[in-house]
């Protein structure tokens, strides 16, 4: 029985050093500040970030061969779209992976969605989040804060970010 207390013992304290440990494909986390990007169309226009400063943001770094980025975006349109659609306070950001404009606007096309779709051509604005793994999304509050990131796509995760977007709307 000692052996057995021991060695859960050892157990328990491997996993919760392990669980401590930071994930080594992000770049930023939690409490972070979001990072300052700009979003650059095929024609060369750019968009700051800075232009979204003081609403409650949502970035989704997606790619259009990930079938779970697809099941994601589907409920983006789905249910996230006409709840928050064009409220103020609130920006989606929905990213392509290594897409141009014109990869995005056929793949826009394609699924029907009504929400635009940027481009991150060379990984640059994906880079200032994470080194890989998509979907990936970050909720980022009023103040620039991030306040959620999630990895990969599960469908209670996504109800868990409709319900923390509605408290970030709420919160002063």
């Amino acid at each position: 029985m000692k052996k057995f207390t021991g060695t859960l013992s050892l157990l328990l304290a491997f996993s919760l050093s392990v669980k401590a440990q930071r994930d080594t494909t992000d770049v930023v986390y939690v409490d972070d500040g979001m990072p300052a990007f700009t979003i650059v169309a095929d024609d060369g226009t750019e968009t700051p970030s800075s232009l979204f400063r003081g609403n409650v943001i949502l970035i989704n770094f997606f790619a259009t061969w990930c079938p779970p980025c697809q099941a994601e975006l589907a409920e983006v349109e789905k249910t996230l779209r006409p709840k928050y659609g064009p409220q103020s306070g609130f920006v989606l950001l929905v990213i392509g992976r290594e897409h141009s404009d014109a990869e995005l606007a056929a793949y826009k096309a394609k699924k029907g969605f009504g929400f635009p779709l940027y481009p991150d051509k060379n990984r640059q604005i994906y880079a200032s989040f994470a080194t890989e793994l998509i979907p990936r999304s970050y909720l980022i509050d009023r103040n620039g804060k991030i306040i959620h990131v999630a990895k990969g796509y599960r469908p209670a995760e996504f109800k868990r970010i409709l319900r923390m977007i509605d408290n970030a709307l709420a919160a002063p």
